[in-house]
């Protein structure tokens, strides 16, 4: 059996189990050994094996049962026990609640007897101190102070209470008969109310807070409490104030007292709201007058500068006092502080600032034209200046004298931003200083004034200036500023939007005044529209005038007739990547056979007019893109790209054409097209490519005339302005040609 224990090893595994056991067989080995196989012993030793493995399992079970059984009686045992406790336990509750009734009542009968004793007591005790105040009463009366008390300088706590109980008591009593005694308890209180004071300032000095509290809750039922109150604080402030910052020392003084406040005084928060009101009342507002009074009249500027300093710094620091306990309201007490001190200097702040708004952008602005040694010329206004207004806008018509600026714009970006940085820190002060109802309102009047120095004063004078300065469109040789002067403009008008974005608009978003603003913005920004788009309608019309100047001098009546055209070839023809040149006959058969020239394979030299006329267009297009910005450019040089487009078409048909004048014709007008691309403007191109295609009338054969004019581009036009191309070739009567529009 043991040997078979030892075979149940764990973990179990009854093939290893089998294995094991026919390995300990005699003869059960399967893979030979000492010896050989028997299988009828290891059939008899399994036999065996089974027999004792089923004694072991009787053996075991018996002892499962025994022990199932004995469980059995334990639980049994074990439930008798725990019913016994249940009786038990409820047995000591039921006592328990039976004590606890009788502790109640016992306590009742206690509290009762001790509320009669106290009863009993309480007139005894108020017996008992009525008899020691008379006592203390008695020497009074007598003169005679003999009580250790009143002398002993350890015992003038109870001195105090003593003192101040029979003060109480001596109102009470008849003047005329209890004078003397009176007076002199008046007198001792005082005495006492002094030495107490004197204490506390030594224990203050000394600082021993334990005596401070002590002797600050005696004086907490005298009259001289506040004076109490009131020497502390100054002796807080007492070289507290070293540095030369007053609201820094303020802010470490107020942090260092506020614990020690606490510490000392059964009310803290009313001393510390007494102490600031102390410091507010007489340092701060003396420093602040110090600071204000001496440059009131003399320095507006500095004086604008240090009330906005000293007001955001005084704000500040009651920012910080709200740390401390100061009462429920707080604010509210720290806002009439603050009032108390800048409520004079904020009645006239909004009258004080625009007027040296006022008077430093007049500076600013004259400073600026006196350096440039110019004397400022009045604008005129009423119904004079409205009529000539309306006159100019509708005729174009140059009103006044012209006036030679000799390129200066008379805007200057200097002066701009000095105006911005002025305006900008008068928005700044207005947002701080100025009462929230009246806010939008003086923020409105600061705006105003912007609007006068800045957009009348300065731009819409550079723009009156600019526009008297613009030629006539049949000046020669005119020098051209006004687009300058539009893009000084512009930009100076973009600072201006983004300080009214900025700093306007947040002071004036949510009230009535946005309106207004809104709608003055609109009134200035339409105003200076007109006169920037009076004067650049006026400076393209001086373009155009210089452009029909240099046709006028430079094209000649016989450039597109020339009388020995093989001499023109000669002059006139270059080739494009060193083609060789055709001779004349061939060249011209070529012509007449082809119907559109758009590709002719020979480059032809444009003529001089054309090339000044290209040069100076380019140098104007640049001209406009750097002055405009925006959809601007497109918009002014479509205007540019119709007006050039309409001269070209004019002057053309102011000339006959022979063959070979029709070809110079189209290399001019193809050299204009070329041009035309530096617009950058799709109907400016399509105009010279339909002006392009106008000129091939000029030298297609006869025959071919019909299929040109159905062409593409020629097929929307109109029959007559094709038929008046046509009516400029000099064989227009001898091919009779016009029986193809007939």
């Amino acid at each position: 059996m043991a040997t078979t224990a030892q075979l149940f090893e764990e973990p179990f595994d009854a093939d290893e189990y089998i294995e094991r056991l026919a390995w300990r067989t005699p003869g059960g080995g399967s893979k030979g050994g000492a010896e050989a196989f028997d299988p009828k012993r290891l059939l008899e030793e399994f036999e065996n094996h089974i027999e004792e493995l089923k004694q072991l399992d009787e053996k075991i079970q018996r002892k499962v049962e025994k022990l199932e059984h004995q469980c059995h009686r334990e639980a049994k045992e074990f439930a008798h026990k725990v019913q016994d406790l249940q009786r038990s336990n409820q047995v000591a509750f039921q006592h328990f609640q039976e004590l606890d009734e009788h502790i109640s009542y016992v306590a009742t009968k206690v509290c009762h007897l001790g509320d009669q004793l106290e009863g009993v007591n309480t007139p005894r005790q108020r017996a008992v101190e009525a008899q020691r105040l008379m006592t203390y009463f008695n020497e009074f009366l007598d003169g005679d102070l003999r009580s250790d008390v009143f002398n002993n300088p350890d015992k003038i706590k109870e001195a105090a209470d003593i003192i101040q109980k029979l003060h109480l008591i001596a109102q009470e009593l008849p003047f005329d008969r209890f004078a003397d005694v009176k007076a002199k308890i008046a007198s001792k209180y005082h005495d006492l109310e002094r030495q107490l004071i004197q204490e506390f300032t030594a224990a203050q000095r000394r600082g021993e807070i334990g005596r401070m509290r002590e002797v600050a809750a005696v004086l907490l039922h005298f009259k001289g409490y506040a004076h109490c109150v009131d020497v502390y604080i100054k002796q807080c402030q007492e070289g507290a104030y070293i540095r030369n910052d007053v609201f820094e020392d303020t802010a470490a003084l107020c942090q260092r007292v506020n614990k020690q406040v606490g510490e000392v005084f059964s009310s803290p928060e009313t001393v510390m709201a007494k102490l600031i009101q102390n410091i507010f009342e007489n340092k701060l507002q003396a420093h602040v007058r110090e600071k204000l009074d001496e440059t009131r009249h003399s320095d507006v500027e500095q004086y604008l500068k240090n009330l906005y300093d000293l007001y955001t710094r005084t704000t500040a620091l009651a920012t910080k006092l709200t740390e401390f306990n100061l009462g429920s309201d707080k604010h509210t007490f720290l806002s009439k502080l603050i009032k108390s001190i800048f409520s004079s200097y904020l009645e006239s702040y909004i009258d004080m600032e625009r007027e040296y708004l006022r008077t430093r952008g007049a500076m600013i602005l004259q400073r600026y034209y006196d350096s440039k040694n110019h004397q400022k010329r009045p604008i005129g206004t009423g119904s004079i200046q409205e009529l000539k207004e309306r006159i100019r806008q509708r005729t174009n018509l140059p009103l006044g004298p012209m006036i030679d600026t000799h390129g200066e714009t008379f805007l200057s970006p200097e002066l701009v931003v000095n105006l911005l940085q002025e305006t900008r820190h008068a928005f700044e002060r207005c947002h701080r200083l100025s009462d929230p109802s009246d806010l939008p309102k003086n923020a409105f009047s600061i705006f105003l004034l912007l609007v006068d120095h800045l957009c009348v004063e300065h731009i819409d004078y550079a723009l009156e200036i600019g526009l008297s300065a613009i030629p006539s469109s049949d000046a020669k040789n005119a020098n051209l500023y006004f687009l300058d002067v539009v893009q000084q403009a512009n930009s100076i008008f973009h600072l201006f939007d983004k300080q009214f974005n900025d700093q306007l608009m947040p002071l004036i978003s949510s009230s009535p005044k946005l309106a207004e603003c809104l709608h003055k913005k609109k009134e200035v920004i339409e105003q200076m529209e007109v006169k920037l788009d009076t004067g650049i309608d006026r400076t393209l019309n001086c373009m155009v005038g210089q452009m029909k100047h240099i046709l006028a001098t430079e094209q000649k009546k016989t450039d597109f007739r020339p009388e020995d055209e093989n001499n023109v070839m000669i002059q006139y023809t270059t080739v494009r990547n060193e083609r060789p040149q055709q001779p004349l006959p061939e060249l011209i058969c070529k012509m007449e056979q082809m119907t559109c020239f758009l590709c002719f394979p020979l480059r032809i030299s444009v003529c001089q007019a054309c090339s000044k006329v290209c040069a100076y267009v380019s140098r104007q297009v640049e001209h406009v893109r750097k002055s405009m910005d925006g959809k601007n450019v497109d918009t002014v040089l479509t205007e540019l790209g119709v007006r050039f487009h309409r001269l070209i078409h004019e002057h053309l048909q102011q000339y006959s054409y022979s063959s070979m004048g029709g070809m110079l014709a189209i290399c001019d007008v193809a050299e204009y097209r070329r041009c035309a691309k530096d617009f950058r403007v799709p109907l400016v191109l399509q105009l010279f490519d339909t002006l392009h295609a106008l000129c091939n009338l000029l030298v297609v054969a006869p025959d071919n005339l019909k299929q040109v004019c159905s062409g593409e581009q020629l097929t929307n036009l109109d029959r007559n302005l094709l038929h008046a191309f046509v009516q400029l070739r000099v064989d227009y009567r001898s091919a009779r040609l016009g029986r193809h529009f007939s």
